[in-house]
């Protein structure tokens, strides 16, 4: 079995492979192309540690570690370069520092979800996003009535009484306020749809 730790980066990931004794095999600048972590890794024994750091690209990364047959390892990056306590810091010293941090068990390390759990998080936060946009929406709409004292005599006004008060309460707003209201309540009918199909996908997945 090797030890391996990767220090991944947008394009590239420098990756360092040591035996169990501590001797370095290789350091290898690998580019992101598509399945070269897997085919890279594939060349040492399965289910070996990789360790690697918890960066923006981390989910890619991780599924060609498994993909591999190797056992990723997710670390807390700034408590690893705590620990590793490098003052120059390099792509070369990082990937030692993890394997160091490996060797003598004191790797800082996070719960991962599995690979499918981590494709369905997506779907919460898409409709987390899609939310807030629609938030942001009402809020303006909201306000635009506020600076022109239309009152709109419902508790939501965009619910289903509600929303028959809010179109006439618009009618009373000056042309091109009213103009750039209409446009965010038709932006607010498309995000309702698309968070109902959202929901209705989340639904039929976490069934």
């Amino acid at each position: 079995m090797e030890i391996i730790a990767f220090d991944s980066h947008k394009r590239y990931t420098l990756c360092s492979v040591e035996n169990e004794q501590g001797e370095i095999i290789e350091e290898t600048r690998i580019e992101h192309e598509r399945g070269a972590l897997r085919a890279h890794l594939e060349r040492f024994t399965p289910g070996s540690p990789v360790a690697v750091e918890t960066i923006g690209n981390w989910y890619g990364i991780v599924d060609q570690i498994e993909e591999a047959g190797m056992k990723p390892l997710l670390a807390r990056a700034r408590k690893a370069k705590l620990m590793m306590g490098n003052t120059n810091k390099t792509d070369r010293l990082d990937v030692r520092g993890l394997n160091r941090l490996q060797k003598n068990g004191t790797l800082p390390t996070v719960w991962m979800p599995s690979q499918g759990l981590r494709d369905k998080r997506d779907l919460f936060r898409t409709r987390m996003y899609l939310v807030s946009q629609r938030t942001g929406l009402k809020n303006r709409v909201h306000a635009a009535l506020a600076r022109h004292g239309v009152v709109v005599d419902a508790s939501d006004m965009f619910g289903k009484r509600g929303r028959e008060e809010l179109v006439k309460g618009v009618e009373y707003l000056p042309e091109h306020t009213r103009f750039a209201t209409e446009i965010q309540l038709g932006e607010i009918g498309a995000l309702e749809n698309v968070i109902d199909g959202l929901e209705e996908r989340m639904r039929d997945v976490f069934e």
